[in-house]
């Protein structure tokens, strides 16, 4: 029996679906994955950019590299495979089924072609926090303050970033006045308590799961399809190539997401 049919028959079947994305999706769309080769801005690998200890010794580096990471993922635009997504998501939904998307993009690409509700596992480029007073507010101003405009250049020979303390983004509260941060969560920080709940939740009610452009080695989000698979309940991986959890899925689909994704998911 055709893969690809068998995968559609099951879905079709499904009361309860779990939608899990990461980087390759959104690569298709432009936005760098930042990961392995070519993970550079200027000189910086982004690992070492994105943690609080590089936030508190030089938040107008961590800000600048911020800012190109908001432009571009600004001037991206949802592909064909969000798109599929959001339509099946809302076209399950009119049946009476529940459709969860979980992902660990930080770009909002799917909000952006229609997909609602969605779980965002480390954060939005689009909302900051206060270091004062922990407020989360959503900012999707570009440049997000007037000292930022026409910073973030990837550009290795620029060197140093001194762009003020007090020039950088600012909670708006008038009694607090406090350095604002991503509200991304960095490596070396811990989930959203209350986010990872939802998608513990997701992943014991699921009855079909979806893995789509995600490598399976950033924990704790590798361990959700598999944890469904232990239950028995198809996973399906789409991917460029094999991921150390393919072995245990029961689907595995090789390509661009903008191709397997839109055939699997199609009416």
């Amino acid at each position: 029996m055709n893969v690809m049919k068998s995968f559609r028959e099951a879905l079709s079947n499904a009361k309860n679906v779990l939608i899990l994305t990461g980087s390759g999706i959104s690569a298709e769309s432009g936005i760098p994955t930042f990961r392995g080769v070519g993970g550079f801005w200027r000189k910086y690998q982004a690992q070492h950019l994105a943690t609080p200890e590089a936030f508190a010794a030089n938040p107008s580096l961590v800000w600048e590299f911020y800012e190109y990471r908001r432009r571009i993922a600004s001037e991206a635009k949802p592909n064909k495979a969000h798109e599929a997504i959001a339509t099946f998501q809302d076209r399950s939904t009119k049946e009476g089924k529940s459709v969860t998307i979980v992902t660990q993009n930080i770009d909002e690409l799917h909000q952006r072609a229609g997909a609602k509700d969605v779980v965002e596992l480390h954060g939005s480029l689009y909302k900051t926090c206060c270091t004062v007073c922990h407020e989360v507010t959503v900012n999707k101003s570009i440049p997000i303050c007037p000292a930022l405009e026409g910073k973030g250049s990837p550009d290795p020979n620029i060197m140093i970033s001194d762009i003020p303390r007090d020039d950088l983004p600012r909670c708006r509260k008038e009694n607090c006045k406090g350095l604002l941060r991503p509200h991304i969560v960095w490596f070396g920080e811990n989930l959203d308590e209350n986010v990872l709940n939802q998608v513990y939740v997701a992943v014991e009610n699921c009855d079909i799961c979806l893995v789509i452009g995600t490598s399976s080695i950033v924990y704790p989000a590798a361990m959700f399809a598999p944890q469904a698979a232990q239950r028995g309940v198809p996973v399906a991986e789409f991917n460029l190539e094999t991921t150390p959890a393919t072995r245990h899925f029961q689907y595995h689909f090789e390509g661009p997401c903008t191709v397997t994704v839109t055939e699997a998911l199609e009416s």
